[in-house]
């Protein structure tokens, strides 16, 4: 049976480092820094792996800092983390339509990063100018895994998927004008590429893109 701590607030799931490689990650909104910090200090002293705190507002990660020593904050990922993990063979490149696109790429670049994955971030090579894409097409193929982000209508994840062999992990984004329907239209188009063997994660997930390429990583006895 799944050993977990009731802390009253929240029922901390403290083997899922032993099923899946990984401490629970914390999400932040919702939650009281006193809740915030009680989970990671409950985290930290029955893991050892990387404990990581999403989408942190600059406020509440210095309170919760304050509270729990160790930690680092990004503000552009908004993400708190304690103890990263040691770098793998893995490269991700994390790739974005455009300058808009730069938040979610932010989180994508930072959980990877805590994860122990070496990162290399492609900006602003949309399909609307496709010379672009086309010119980092080498780095693109380089890399181990790619996550693609794009807003508008999400044509990019597909042309990358036609360009590169590796695995290809696509991220909506909320980018966009009125028919862009706030990341739908793009997660849409995604879901039904050409260029087969995508992956889709949900609409402005950078985390979720991480952590995908991260079980790309992982080899788990059986």
């Amino acid at each position: 049976m799944s050993k977990s701590l009731d802390l009253g607030y929240a029922r901390v799931d403290l083997d899922r480092e032993t099923r899946q490689g990984l401490p629970e990650v914390v999400y932040g909104p919702g939650k009281r820094v006193n809740e915030i910090a009680g989970i990671v200090t409950a985290l930290l002293g029955r893991n050892t792996g990387p404990v990581l705190v999403t989408r942190v507002e600059p406020g509440t990660a210095a309170a919760v800092r304050a509270l729990v020593s160790g930690g680092s904050y990004d503000p552009d990922a908004r993400l708190l983390v304690w103890r990263p993990a040691p770098p793998v063979e893995h490269t991700v490149a994390v790739v974005t339509a455009g300058t808009a696109d730069g938040p979610v790429a932010a989180e994508a670049a930072a959980v990877a990063s805590a994860l122990g994955l070496r990162t290399v971030t492609v900006r602003d090579v949309g399909v609307a100018g496709l010379h672009r894409v086309l010119a980092a097409a080498d780095d693109l193929r380089a890399a181990d895994s790619v996550i693609v982000i794009a807003g508008m209508e999400g044509a990019l994840a597909s042309v990358v998927g036609g360009l590169v062999e590796t695995p290809v992990i696509a991220v909506p984004t909320s980018t966009g004008y009125g028919a862009a329907l706030e990341g739908v239209t793009a997660l849409l188009a995604m879901l039904t590429s050409c260029a087969a063997g995508l992956t889709v994660v949900n609409i402005d997930s950078g985390f979720g893109a991480a952590l995908a390429a991260y079980r790309l990583t992982r080899r788990t006895p059986r």
